[in-house]
């Protein structure tokens, strides 16, 4: 299974970024998919989760209205686009496959991305 992140850059406070995860090696469609994020320092965080069946998106509520979840199966790629970027999201992203019931905590995905650097300057 490989899952490999890209997108990451550095832009300024207000900005937007979309990052996509290009998966490989296992059945895409029926892993739900998510982003997670760790800054400096911090434990890695959930960010959004876009389920295989319905495709259904949760988010962490300091996301939500500016970060929107997507899902491509045709081409194996989930995104995260980020709007309105705040100096706080500055972490490594990281995608995720689970295939499980729930999968809203890391511990619950067995495979993970390398990661994009996000940096939000001010």
């Amino acid at each position: 299974v490989q899952l490999v992140e890209s997108g990451g850059a550095l832009v300024q406070a207000g900005g937007s970024l979309r990052l996509s995860c290009a998966a490989s090696g296992l059945p895409f469609s029926a892993y739900h998919m998510g982003w997670f994020r760790q800054a400096p320092g911090k434990e890695r965080e959930f960010v959004a989760r876009i389920a295989w069946s319905d495709e259904t998106k949760y988010y962490r509520d300091s996301v939500k209205g500016r970060f929107t979840i997507a899902r491509d199966s045709t081409k194996r790629t989930v995104y995260l686009q980020m709007n309105s970027l705040k100096v706080e999201d500055t972490a490594v992203y990281y995608c995720a496959a689970c295939s499980g019931v729930g999968c809203y905590e890391s511990r619950e995905y067995p495979y993970w991305g390398q990661g994009t650097q996000v940096t939000v300057s001010s």
